[in-house]
């Protein structure tokens, strides 16, 4: 199992904002079929920490390349063109979950 987590930062003041907009795309992946639930947090400033951020962090059984035949389509280009207006850059981390399969 994997966590995948997306960390945005964004124009001042647009971090709630930009929390609804990938909300939004991540219910629609799982609305879809393509990704089980996601959970999105930011800071606008009102929280101690990096202030105009947004995370989105999901789990998944495996990784897979989006390039991949099988993979299910789904559309947030409507979501996902507001954001690119107010995403400054965007990065991912991917972290292998500690199950007890695993445990030495």
């Amino acid at each position: 199992m994997y966590l995948v987590r997306r960390i945005y930062e964004v124009e001042p003041g647009s971090a709630r904002k930009a929390a609804t907009l990938i909300d939004k795309i991540g219910k629609a992946y799982e609305a879809g079929g393509s990704r089980g639930p996601s959970t999105v947090y930011f800071n606008s400033g009102t929280t101690p920490g990096t202030k105009d951020r947004v995370v989105m962090e999901w789990v998944d059984a495996t990784l897979e390349t989006p390039y991949r035949e099988d993979r299910i389509r789904v559309d947030v280009s409507e979501f996902a063109e507001q954001l690119r207006e107010v995403a400054i850059t965007s990065t991912i981390e991917f972290w292998e979950l500690m199950t007890d399969d695993k445990a030495l």
